[in-house]
C-alpha cells in the first residue's frame, strides 16, 4: 500500500472537518450580518446623522461639575452596600439550591429538573425588572435594590455552583461514602472542598457585576448613585452627569481592584 494511499482516510477526515467548520462559519456570518441590518446598523444616513448629534452633547458634557460631590457620598455608600448585600444573601441562597439542581447531589431527578426551571426563570427577569416590582411592593429605597439584585443573581450564581458541582472528582466522594457519611457529609467533606475556590471566585465576580448594575438601579427608583444620575438626566444637566460618571468609574475601578485581591487570596 502506497504513503498516499495510508493516509487518504485521515486526509478525507480532515477535509470533511474543514468544510464543516467553514460551512458553519458562513451561517454564522449570514446570521450576525442579518442582525446588524435588522438592528439598523447599515443604516449609513442615520448614523452620519447621529455622530454630530452625539458629539455635541459630549462637547456639553464638560468640563465636568462636581460641585454637589457632597449629596453623592450617601448615594454612593447606599449603591455599594446593595452590591454587597444582595450579592451576600445570593451565595447563601445558591448552596443550597445549587445542591438540589446538580445531577450528582440531587436526590431526585424530578428534584433536579424543578430547581434548575426554578434557576432559569430567575435568571430570565432582567434586575431592572425586579426592580420596578420590588419598588412597587416594598417602596422607594435601597431595599427593593438589594432584593432585585439578589433574586437575579441567585439564577446565575446558582447554576455556576450547580456546575462546578458536577464537574467534581468522584474518587474523594466514592471514599467518603466508603468510609460511612451520610449524604449531607459527603457533600461537605468529598464535594465542598474541590469546588470552594470555584464558589469564591464565582461570588467575587458577581459582586463586581452586581456593583455595577446596581448604580443604575436608582433609575427604576431604588436608590443608590444611579438616582442622582437620572435626576441630573431629566433636568439635562450634562456636567454634572459627566462628574457622575466619573465618579462610578473610579468606584468601579476600585471595586475591580479589591475583588482582583480577593481572588488572588482564593487560589
Amino acid at each position: 500500500m502506497s504513503l498516499s494511499a495510508e493516509f487518504s482516510p485521515f486526509l478525507r477526515a480532515r477535509r470533511l472537518a474543514w468544510n464543516k467548520a467553514f460551512v458553519t462559519i458562513v451561517i454564522l456570518a449570514v446570521v450576525v450580518a442579518g442582525c446588524c441590518y435588522y438592528a439598523g446598523l447599515f443604516d449609513v444616513e442615520r448614523l452620519t446623522e447621529g455622530f454630530p448629534s452625539l458629539g455635541s452633547l459630549i462637547g456639553e458634557m464638560f468640563p465636568p461639575d462636581f460641585e454637589q460631590w457632597k449629596s453623592w457620598v450617601k448615594p454612593l455608600v447606599d449603591t455599594l452596600a446593595m452590591s454587597v448585600a444582595g450579592t451576600a444573601i445570593a451565595v447563601i441562597v445558591s448552596i443550597p439550591l445549587a445542591v438540589l439542581a446538580a445531577r450528582n447531589t440531587s436526590p431526585h431527578p424530578v428534584v433536579y429538573f424543578v430547581f434548575r426551571g426554578l434557576l432559569n426563570g430567575l435568571r430570565s427577569i432582567p434586575e431592572l425588572i425586579m426592580g420596578i416590582v420590588f419598588v412597587a411592593a416594598v417602596g422607594f429605597g435601597a431595599l427593593p435594590g438589594v432584593l432585585a439584585l439578589a433574586f437575579h443573581s441567585i439564577g446565575m450564581v446558582a447554576k455556576f455552583f450547580a456546575e462546578s458541582i458536577e464537574h467534581v472528582d468522584p474518587a474523594p466522594v466514592e471514599a467518603a461514602r466508603a468510609s460511612g457519611c451520610n449524604s449531607l457529609q459527603v457533600i461537605v467533606h468529598g464535594i465542598f472542598p474541590q469546588v470552594f475556590s470555584q464558589m469564591a471566585d464565582t461570588a467575587i465576580y458577581r459582586w463586581e457585576y452586581n456593583f455595577r448594575a446596581s448604580t443604575v438601579m436608582g433609575m427604576v427608583g431604588a436608590g443608590g448613585i444611579g438616582f442622582e444620575l437620572i435626576g441630573s438626566l431629566r433636568i439635562m444637566q450634562y456636567q454634572e452627569v459627566s462628574a457622575i460618571l466619573i465618579v462610578i468609574l473610579a468606584m468601579v475601578t476600585l471595586v475591580d481592584a479589591f475583588s482582583s485581591y480577593l481572588r488572588k487570596k482564593t487560589q
